[in-house]
C-alpha cells in the first residue's frame, strides 16, 4: 500500500526505496568478499527465510529451519557468487560441503559482529519487521528472533547470532509519521 500525503495515495514509497538501497550494502559487501576474500576479522551473520521462493537449501536443513536459517560466512566457506538477485555459497554442515542459494529479498538480517554493523530487514510481506537499531530507542523496533543453537556435536555453520549488534541502520527515520 503507498504512503498517503494529504489525502492521496502516493506512488513514492521511500521506505521500500530505502530498503532496497540498503540490500544492496549487503550486495555490494558480499561482492567485495567474492572477489577479495573476507579482510580482517570481518565475518557475516546472514538471516534469511528458507520458506520463500528462490531460497535453496538441503531438505534436511529446510525441515530443522522451515522458516528462518542463520548461516554465517567466517571460516568454512567457499564458492561464494553474487548476483543482482542474490548469493550462493557453499557451507559446510556436519562437515558436509551444501550448496546455498539466497536471494536478497529474502535477507531479514545482515549482522558484521567485527565492526558491530547491522541491518534488519522488514522481511517477506510486511510482516512488520522494520529496520531498526536492536536496544535502541525507536519506538517498535522489533529483532529478529536467533536461529536455535546447533545441538551437541553438530558442528555447522549455521548458528544464532553472538550479541546484539552495535550500529543498525533504521528505517523508520525515514517513514512518514501519522
Amino acid at each position: 500500500m503507498a504512503a498517503e500525503s494529504d489525502g492521496k495515495m502516493s506512488i513514492l514509497r521511500y521506505d521500500q526505496m530505502v530498503e532496497r538501497a540498503l540490500r544492496g550494502v549487503v550486495r555490494e559487501a558480499l561482492e567485495t568478499v567474492a572477489a577479495t576474500g573476507l579482510p580482517g576479522a570481518h565475518h557475516f551473520f546472514i538471516t534469511f527465510r528458507t520458506d520463500q521462493p528462490g531460497a535453496i537449501v538441503p531438505e534436511y536443513l529446510r525441515q530443522r529451519y522451515p522458516r528462518e536459517m542463520t548461516v554465517v560466512l567466517q571460516n568454512q566457506f567457499s564458492g561464494l557468487e553474487v548476483s543482482a538477485e542474490g548469493f550462493a555459497v557453499t557451507l559446510y554442515f556436519n562437515k558436509v560441503p551444501e550448496r546455498v542459494t539466497v536471494p536478497f529479498a529474502t535477507i531479514v538480517a545482515f549482522h558484521d559482529p567485527s565492526v558491530k554493523f547491522a541491518l534488519q530487514f522488514r522481511g517477506i510481506e510486511g510482516e512488520g519487521r522494520a529496520a531498526a537499531p536492536v536496544g535502541g530507542k525507536t519506538a517498535g523496533a522489533k529483532t529478529v528472533p536467533a536461529v536455535p543453537a546447533p545441538t551437541k556435536g553438530d558442528k555447522t555453520e549455521e548458528t544464532p547470532a553472538e550479541k546484539p549488534p552495535g550500529e543498525v541502520i533504521s528505517l523508520d527515520a525515514f517513514r512518514q509519521k501519522k
